[in-house]
């Protein structure tokens, strides 16, 4: 019997997606929804329509056509605006959680205030804000702290301490322009240590965990320049981070875990999707930095092309309420993703220009993202452009292999070409050594 997936979203995340979806043993056929035809999803689909990822009433034709057996949904936007609900009305099961459940990702706030009240270890110390009272206070008493926008902010709205900026006063300053939109703000602790991605399929109370990740926010080398929607990432071999033990996340695990168990308690209604936790190991354990009701970009390209495990048949089991009967098998395999993105990325990008692919080789697995085909060729759309990912027994190798394509790329791009060198990755792990060090130093 055939199986009718239907994949909404258009980025590097959706074109990795698409290719775990096709490669599945399962016989599949492939649809999807995209606001603009990124040529490597369309090349893998049977049909796509071109819409509004949050119009849900122009996708109402397309979907009843081909009746899919159950969707995907890629990015935050739709899920946020309630397409598994729109989905569900046309008895279409979806790898993504109703509205009310996105609220994980969709208000740090109600993430943050759901954790306190089910007393789920890893929490910080926050406070929510939906006025001026009591702000200066709370922000002198923590003396460093973290200002975020309670909203969707596309990975770019959290601003933090002695990164973005310096004085309390400016914390002050950024929260009360967050308020002045009417929007709450959330403050929190600064937490010093090392941050990794967890992401996991989550039906009901079932948890299975995707290889760990780490990510790699800032624009330029060294950690510096603006947050971006992500330069890279790196996966290793293992399954764990250079600066990761098993235990670390164990712990990543157990918050999910009871995140999920909390969330149908206080929703009433069982997650179905991706729960992708964004965690930090610090000197005090591991902590919970923010949940994504979706995939990475870049994440997902790090471990979806490692499954071995069929896709299609896990999707199928999380959907019906099954996912406790099977199991999610890797690759033990090192992977390095880096993305080219277009210069001026992420201020003023560039748009319009076209790049050209033709010397980066075969060795790296090539996901696009904000590029088009057009007649006179591959065209940037002013967002991350293509993503590289390199495959290999180590990172050393897997970094040379996605260098290698991404440093090919002929055009007005750049990238990071530190992202999974030994050199970044023994900063990490010296960092970590060094907090564990002084905090068993403070307890004598």
């Amino acid at each position: 019997m055939t199986v009718r997936v239907l994949l909404v979203g258009n980025g590097g995340r959706e074109h990795a997606i698409a290719e775990a979806t096709v490669m599945s043993p399962t016989d599949v056929k492939l649809y999807a929804i995209m606001s603009y035809k990124n040529p490597g999803i369309a090349k893998l689909c049977d049909d796509y329509r071109i819409a509004d990822l949050t119009n849900f009433v122009a996708m109402k034709e397309f979907i009843q056509r081909i009746r899919p057996n159950f969707a995907i949904i890629g990015p935050e936007a739709p899920l946020g605006a309630g397409i598994a609900d729109f989905f569900e009305e046309y008895n279409i099961p979806t790898v993504g959680p109703k509205k009310s459940l996105a609220r994980l990702e969709t208000s740090k706030a109600f993430t943050r205030e759901l954790m306190q009240k089910y007393n789920i270890e890893g929490l910080p110390r926050f406070r929510v804000f939906e006025s001026s009272e009591g702000l200066t206070e709370y922000l002198e008493e923590l003396g460093q702290v973290v200002v975020k926008p309670d909203g969707l902010t596309g990975g770019k709205g959290v601003k933090v301490q002695g990164d973005h900026f310096k004085t309390l006063n400016e914390a002050y300053d950024y929260a009360m322009e967050i308020l002045s939109k009417k929007q709450k703000v959330v403050i929190e602790e600064k937490l010093e240590g090392e941050e990794f991605s967890l992401q996991s399929f989550v039906s009901g109370e079932t948890v299975l965990d995707f290889p760990v990740v780490q990510d790699h926010k800032r624009a330029y080398e060294e950690d510096k320049g603006p947050n971006t929607g992500g330069m890279g990432s790196y996966s290793d071999a293992n399954h764990l981070l250079p600066f990761l033990d098993e235990n670390d996340v164990k712990q990543a695990h157990a918050i999910t875990e009871k995140v999920a168990k909390a969330i149908m308690k206080e929703c009433g209604e069982a997650y179905r999707g991706v729960m992708y936790g964004g965690f930090i190991k610090t000197a005090n354990g591991v902590k919970l930095i923010e949940y994504n009701a979706r995939f990475g970009d870049p994440e997902a390209m790090n471990v979806l092309p490692l499954i071995k495990s069929d896709f299609v048949e896990v999707c199928q089991a999380l959907v019906s309420g099954k996912l406790d009967r099977v199991k999610m098998e890797f690759e033990n395999k090192a992977t390095v993703c880096k993305y080219a993105v277009p210069e001026g990325y992420p201020g003023k990008p560039v748009k319009g220009e076209t790049i050209d692919l033709s010397l980066v080789g075969k060795d790296a697995r090539v996901f696009y993202a904000s590029v088009e085909d057009k007649p006179e060729g591959l065209v940037m759309l002013g967002s991350r452009a293509v993503a590289f990912v390199g495959i290999a027994d180590t990172i050393s190798e897997a970094e040379s292999i996605a260098e290698f394509a991404v440093s090919r790329v002929k055009g007005p791009v750049f990238h990071r070409s530190d992202i999974g060198t030994r050199r970044l990755i023994e900063r990490r792990v010296k960092h970590i050594r060094r907090l564990l060090q002084n905090n068993d130093g403070s307890k004598d």
